[in-house]
């Protein structure tokens, strides 16, 4: 079925969101941990992380805009720091639960079961439950002009990977550690490397590395 720019704004604003959200395909399932200067935690399910760059290590984080408060925003704007916690297939339906609007004095952890877990020195929460963890502090925000999305830029300033999944070049399997794939709002799918390959050199043939 072709869409055109025309058919896709007229389309019934729900089905339209669950087809732009899906065709971008596979996306990561995060978790978003803040805190208020408070200490009053928050928690929120999240699909839009991308790697910006390794050195420094950094990662974008959109969030979109809404006439409803954003406490996962308004957090990192106050504090700087957040966390990034990989969904594992152990506890999808508590983590899909932190996408409902509870109120501002209503802890996500708490409505979900899911644990809190602190390190020292480091004012956001982490997820007890998450096996990749990861702490970063704001280093850029952008309010998009074209949609008013947020657009933020944290540095990685600690990192937690499990040493059986942590390979020797310092790549981490993220399928033994039971991550799962997001498609549109709320399809989760489990992971399964089908092949890694060399890197690519314009000389040598496509080469897999098993």
């Amino acid at each position: 079925m072709l869409f055109t720019s025309t058919e896709i704004s007229a389309l019934e604003a729900r089905y339209r969101a669950a087809l732009i959200n899906s065709l971008s395909g596979f996306k990561p399932a995060n978790l978003v941990g803040t805190a208020n200067r408070e200490g009053q935690t928050n928690l929120a399910i999240i699909s839009s992380v991308v790697h910006l760059g390794s050195h420094p290590p950094l990662l974008a984080l959109i969030v979109r805009p809404s006439p409803v408060e954003r406490h996962t925003l308004e957090n990192i704007l106050e504090t700087g720091c957040y966390t990034i916690n990989h969904v594992s297939d152990q506890f999808i339906e508590a983590a899909h639960q932190t996408a409902a609007r509870y109120p501002r004095e209503q802890s996500e952890f708490a409505a979900t079961g899911l644990g809190e877990h602190w390190m020292e020195g480091f004012a956001a929460p982490f997820v007890r439950e998450a096996s990749i963890r990861m702490g970063l502090e704001l280093r850029e925000h952008r309010q998009l002009d074209i949609n008013d999305t947020h657009f933020l830029i944290g540095e990685i300033v600690l990192a937690e990977v499990p040493q059986g999944h942590l390979g020797e070049d310092g790549s981490v399997d993220i399928c033994a550690a039971g991550t799962v794939a997001l498609s549109g709002l709320d399809s989760y799918y489990s992971t399964r490397r089908l092949r890694r390959m060399a890197y690519a050199k314009p000389d040598l043939p496509p080469t897999p590395l098993g």
